[in-house]
């Protein structure tokens, strides 16, 4: 047997309605439309479905049974459908994003403060870890993007999009700016203590491959996890610390820190956006993802 949902439906209003002529108001079409759809579906399964009265119609037995099966996936299909609009209207919906804690201060935040504004329903959830663990739960599924410093080793299930370049450069406070005078070379840089990430991350493997393609191995006098730690040892006096530029910038513009230019200087590096290829993000990830890309203001 072939029948077709839309009979089903029309079929469902009819009998909450208990009237052709509401169900036909209610389905926005005809009358006949409407009595033709019943008659074909009872001719089909060989039953009658309803009794019609002078003050419209009522269901059958056999119209009752097939109701209770037919009003819950009627019910399911409408569920469903108005779920699917909630979610485009991005009134409820979740984002799984892995990024370290620098990233999602310096870079993400702006962007999840007016995505938020905007969709304030919408769930965040963020996964700030070393890149290695947030690269396997993207695999796993179970983050549905992430920010990264790049770059980084290129794998084939991956999708990068280059969202904002930054310099990294050496900092000190006033003390360490003033032994300086505000430059050295990269050999002179091993004279004074020095404060980097630790390894394994991104950015202290950028700053490892610069000091090896310049022939250089340096001992760092201090190694520290968080980004945002080694800038307030580098403030305090501890040393001259690695940083990028970009999110220091009121620490330069306020002096609690100050940029020792060294040589040759630091390559460019960028921010990227991290997706598995040929994935399709749900709605809200896409969003985000168009807000922070620029697609849309």
């Amino acid at each position: 047997m072939n029948i077709n949902y839309e009979s089903y439906r029309i079929f469902y209003h009819v009998a909450t309605s208990g009237s052709i002529s509401k169900a036909a108001e209610e389905l926005l079409i005809s009358q006949p439309a409407v009595t033709w759809q019943i008659k074909s579906l009872e001719e089909q399964l060989g039953l009658t479905l309803f009794i019609r009265t002078k003050k419209g119609v009522i269901l059958t037995d056999e119209g009752k049974i097939l109701f209770n099966y037919v009003k819950t996936g009627v019910e399911s299909f409408s569920n469903g459908e108005n779920a699917l609009t909630n979610l485009k209207n991005l009134d409820y919906g979740i984002i799984r994003i892995g990024a370290s804690t620098t990233v999602s201060k310096h870079v993400l935040m702006p962007y999840l403060a007016k995505f938020h504004e905007e969709y304030p329903n919408i769930e965040i959830k963020i996964v700030n870890s070393l890149t290695d663990n947030l690269l396997k739960e993207l695999r796993n599924g179970n983050l549905d993007i992430l920010l990264l410093n790049l770059p980084m080793k290129e794998a084939k299930d991956l999708n990068i999009t280059k969202i904002l370049d930054v310099q990294d450069i050496f900092v000190g406070n006033k003390k360490y700016y003033e032994l300086t005078n505000g430059s050295l070379s990269l050999p002179e840089l091993k004279n004074y203590p020095l404060l980097f990430q630790k390894k394994p991350s991104n950015t202290r493997e950028y700053l490892d491959n610069y000091l090896r393609s310049n022939n250089e191995l340096i001992q760092p006098k201090m190694e520290v996890v968080s980004y945002n730690l080694i800038m307030d040892f580098v403030a305090a006096g501890f040393g001259i610390g690695y940083a990028t530029k970009e999110f220091i910038l009121s620490e330069l513009k306020n002096k609690t820190l100050y940029e020792i230019k060294i040589t040759p200087k630091v390559p460019k590096r960028y921010i990227g956006i991290v997706t598995l290829d040929k994935t399709i993000p749900n709605y809200s990830v896409k969003k985000l993802i168009d807000l922070i890309t620029n697609k849309i203001k």
